[in-house]
């Protein structure tokens, strides 16, 4: 799947859909807003959950209480024209396979990347914040299923790792820590990694790349030394392959 390539892209990439002591997207509240300006209607993608229905009831609830309608492409008769008149389109989290696999099965992925390059506004929380970079491979997710391709919506030459937890120097646990998966992620492929923690969120717009909400982000680059980056940041300069400075373009 080729990424698409046009300056005039708009994404916001939340991290996490909850944050704890706060409801459903209530921590990304003031920045979806913000980012929806005139928009009063949204196109959900529920995919990456098993029960679609509740959760298009959920994601319905929450958009309805900021003032915007919701429709769900899983309600749709035609999931494809949904996304062709879709004023924007917010896929939201639960597990990337299940959701990769879904664009795949109802001929989204082209249908979504043909709308963005065009201008159309897209929200991704966590699954659907991975599924906005070229793989899933950075998803810590079980393949519950099995998508034809790895290979993603490309709406950024990046990958995210959302829900990024720091190796915590007193555990006794012996598995991996997500930072030495990014770094395996990273002798294999050489995309730059942004660890996104819970609470943050990156906004690109106007060719830049710019962290929002309230805690820093880890960027993992191939023969760098991790980086950290505070909100309002702008991480272009960061993102050093060419692949990922594309986005620009």
């Amino acid at each position: 799947m080729s990424k698409v390539e046009n300056g005039n892209k708009r994404l916001l990439l939340i991290s996490n859909s909850t944050l704890h002591g706060s409801g459903y997207l209530d921590h990304a509240e003031k920045e979806i807003r913000d980012f929806l300006g005139a928009i009063h209607r949204v196109l959900f993608v529920p995919f990456a959950m098993y029960d679609r229905e509740a959760y298009t009831a959920l994601a319905r609830r929450r958009m309805e209480a900021m003032g915007c309608a919701l429709d769900s492409v899983s309600e749709a008769s035609d999931p494809e024209q949904a996304v062709a008149e879709a004023e924007i389109v917010f896929i939201g989290g639960g597990n990337t396979f299940r959701l990769l696999k879904s664009l795949y099965d109802f001929n989204l992925l082209r249908a979504i990347q043909g709308r963005v390059s065009e201008g159309m506004p897209y929200i991704g929380s966590s699954a659907g914040s991975i599924v906005a970079c070229p793989t899933l491979k950075t998803t810590k997710d079980m393949p519950v299923v099995e998508p034809p391709s790895f290979d993603a919506l490309g709406l950024v030459g990046f990958q995210i790792s959302p829900h990024y937890l720091d190796p915590d120097p007193n555990s006794t646990h012996m598995g991996e820590t997500q930072e030495e998966r990014i770094r395996q992620f990273l002798e294999e492929n050489d995309a730059p990694v942004i660890g996104l923690r819970e609470g943050s969120m990156l906004r690109v717009e106007e060719g830049s790349i710019r962290l929002k909400g309230i805690t820093a982000a880890r960027i993992f680059r191939r023969s760098h030394l991790p980086v950290e980056i505070d909100p309002e940041s702008n991480l272009v300069g960061l993102l050093s392959t060419n692949e990922a400075k594309e986005i620009l373009m």
